[in-house]
């Protein structure tokens, strides 16, 4: 297996971002962008992100989830607490998420810690699911070695029984994380690999937002 991959080019040339347009607070530039990227298309799931946890094996570990709510305290996903991103969160709460929308050139990296979202907020999502994904909650024991994926199929089938004229209650091992932001980094694609890039540091001590330029 040898393949060269030199000659992807790409020219980004969309759009810009300075900084006289740029908000003081991150969260209104991302909503912002998230409603300018949903409104262009071409992005089949604008709220997939790329999680990335520090494991029990000291080793990083990305993979996408989606996003299904934010708002000025943070941004909300969901997943079984048996996990293994589950057991990385709950080993080192410090995660990073990003967003890759290439339809408008745009990339958005966020650094933060996770906790937990109430059991009350867990329910009342968890409620609004479609059936067969309360089931497959049920059914899946995340992240564990099963030997072939029948034994997923007739775990399904039993619950589907089981559950049949019934409301199916959450899980008491699923439920949702909320990412708390310390840090934001906007990036706009831009001519000549002169990128645009902003980032968003929150200062503790005086309970603000502080903009800066990066050089790309």
């Amino acid at each position: 297996m040898n393949r060269d991959l030199t000659d992807y080019r790409k020219s980004y040339d969309k759009m810009n971002l300075e900084e006289k347009n740029a908000p003081e607070i991150p969260f209104l530039l991302f909503s912002d962008w998230f409603k300018e990227v949903e409104e262009a298309g071409g992005v089949e799931e604008a709220n997939a992100m790329t999680l990335s946890t520090i494991g029990l094996d000291g080793y990083p570990k990305s993979r996408i989830v989606l996003l299904k709510h934010y708002d000025h305290k943070g941004f909300v996903f969901y997943s079984n607490y048996g996990s293994e991103k589950a057991k990385a969160l709950q080993d080192n709460k410090n995660v990073c998420i990003s967003f890759f929308w290439p339809n408008l050139e745009r990339q958005v990296i966020i650094k933060g810690y996770a906790e937990k979202v109430s059991e009350a907020i867990s329910t009342a999502y968890f409620q609004s699911r479609p059936i067969g994904s309360q089931l497959g909650a049920w059914a899946s024991n995340q992240s564990d070695v099963i030997n072939t994926r029948d034994v997923l199929e007739e775990r399904l089938k039993s619950l589907e029984l089981e559950y049949a004229d019934k409301e199916i209650p959450k899980p008491p091992f699923w439920g949702g994380y909320v990412i708390k932001p310390v840090e934001f980094e906007f990036w706009q694609g831009r001519p000549n690999r002169l990128h645009d890039r902003i980032r968003y540091s929150f200062s503790v001590d005086e309970k603000k937002w502080t903009l800066e330029r990066l050089s790309p």
